[in-house]
C-alpha cells in the first residue's frame, strides 16, 4: 500500500532540497530518518518533518507497522518564486528570485527490488563511424596497431646500439 505526505511552499531552493531527497530513496525508513538527522542542511529537517508526517500518516490511517514500510519515492517539485529587486549601480536594479518547494515523499509496505538500468538506444560513436565506412575501417584499425610495436621495437634496437657503440 502506497502512503504520501505532501509540504508545500518550503522556503528552500529546490535544487538544494533534491540531493537530501535522492540520498533517502529506497531506504528502510528508519534508516531514512537516521541518515537525515545526521545531515548538516535544512533540506534534511524540512524532509525528515514530511517523512515523519508520512509516517504517522501510514500508522494511522492505514494501520501499517512503520517497521516495515520503505521510501519508496521522495521528490522535491519547484514552488512559486518570490521575484525582489536590489538596487545596483547606474540606477539598474538586479533581480533575486526566492525559490520555494514542495516536498513529496511515497512510502511503501511492499518490497521492490531494484531495476537494472537499461542503455538507452543511441549507438555509441565508434559504432557510427564503422557503419559509416563499413569493412574498410577494420583493415585500418589492424595496421594501426601494429605499427607501434614495430615502432617499438626499432627503437629498442637502435638504444641498443647506441648503447654499444659507446
Amino acid at each position: 500500500m502506497l502512503v504520501r505526505s505532501t509540504t508545500k511552499y518550503v522556503r528552500i531552493s529546490p535544487k538544494k532540497a533534491r540531493d537530501v531527497a535522492r540520498e533517502i530513496q529506497g531506504l528502510p525508513v528508519s534508516e531514512a530518518l537516521d541518515a537525515l538527522t545526521y545531515t548538516p542542511k535544512k533540506s534534511a529537517y524540512l524532509i525528515g518533518k514530511t517523512l515523519k508526517s508520512a509516517i504517522a500518516n501510514a500508522e494511522n490511517n492505514h494501520e501499517l507497522s512503520a517497521d516495515e514500510l520503505i521510501v519508496k519515492e521522495a521528490t522535491i517539485g519547484e514552488g512559486p518564486t518570490l521575484k525582489r529587486f536590489k538596487p545596483r549601480a547606474r540606477g539598474s536594479a538586479g533581480a533575486i528570485r526566492k525559490r520555494s518547494s514542495h516536498i513529496f515523499i511515497t512510502l511503501t509496505d511492499e518490497f521492490e527490488a531494484p531495476e537494472e538500468k537499461k542503455r538507452s538506444g543511441k549507438p555509441k560513436k565508434r559504432d557510427t563511424i564503422k557503419s559509416l565506412f563499413g569493412a574498410a575501417a577494420k583493415p585500418a584499425a589492424k595496421k594501426e596497431e601494429a605499427a607501434p610495436v614495430e615502432e617499438t621495437a626499432a627503437a629498442e634496437t637502435t638504444e641498443d646500439s647506441a648503447d654499444s657503440a659507446e
